[in-house]
């Protein structure tokens, strides 16, 4: 795999990110690397992130996708629907994931390609993230953050992998696809590069920009759905380690278990 030869497919999912949709596709349009392909989905957004798309339409990297074939959002609240739609409709060696409130460093693709280049064992890999709040650059991360109880997994717009990888985790995954819906796309990737394909890597730099202003009031922190979400994730967790995972994982898994009890008795 050739560096100047390898084609990187980008996929976009968006969902009323209007204001920062430009600045997402841009940052993708202006890498230092060349050969990409750029793919958005939009799930029916109610701002005018339609009106931002079509001002893209006629460049030739980029294809542009609406839900049109459900009345509900289908990746509203989980990107997979929309990832696994742009996948199969991507023809890169190689995948970034990016949601459209984020946006890459300029020699993000560039860095990515040349570890896959190096690392040919290596299919899923994540780099750094530079957190935001209202557009201003907060903390950068480094591989000594600790922002959970789980070992560090970066955000979806920082995770990038090979094509066979995507393959093998859908073939893989097909019997958990409606299971643990609360579960993100990001988490399902990296818990299941790390203990099933042995191929998790981090490059310790910081290459996507990601903005820190929470996910959504449905899973607001410490909330009866986050720690729905966190119990939803130790059931993925356990699936994919045949139930052989460390006892401090057991011991996050009972508290995070009891407190969802707790909090659904009392709701």
């Amino acid at each position: 795999m050739k560096q100047n030869k390898t084609l990187v497919s980008i996929l976009i999912i968006n969902y009323n990110n209007a204001k920062y949709l430009k600045r997402a596709i841009q940052s993708c349009l202006q890498q230092t690397y060349n050969n990409v392909e750029i793919l958005i989905f939009d799930d029916k957004s109610k701002d005018n992130s339609a009106s931002v798309l079509r001002k893209f339409s006629k460049n030739k990297k980029i294809k542009i996708y609406f839900n049109l074939r459900t009345k509900k959002n289908i990746a509203a609240f989980d990107a997979r629907n929309g990832y696994y739609y742009l996948f199969n409709k991507s023809r890169g060696d190689l995948i970034c994931l990016l949601d459209s409130d984020d946006f890459f460093h300029k020699k993000k693709i560039l860095e990515i390609v040349k570890f896959f280049n190096k690392n040919k064992k290596k299919n899923f890999l994540q780099n750094l993230p530079i957190l935001l709040k209202e557009n201003k650059k907060i903390l950068k991360m480094n591989l000594n953050s600790n922002l959970s109880f789980w070992p560090y997994l970066a955000p979806e717009s920082c995770i990038s992998f090979r094509r066979l990888f995507m393959k093998i985790f859908i073939k893989k995954n097909k019997i958990y696809k409606n299971k643990f819906p609360s579960v993100w796309l990001g988490f399902r990737l990296g818990i299941f590069s790390y203990f099933r394909d042995k191929s998790f890597s981090t490059i310790n730099k910081n290459l996507t920009y990601y903005r820190s202003y929470g996910e959504s009031k449905k899973y607001s922190i410490f909330g009866i759905n986050w720690f729905a979400r966190r119990l939803d994730s130790f059931m993925y967790l356990h699936k994919i380690t045949n139930n052989k995972i460390s006892n401090k994982f057991n011991m996050d898994y009972l508290i995070t278990l009891t407190l969802v009890k707790i909090l659904n008795f009392i709701k």
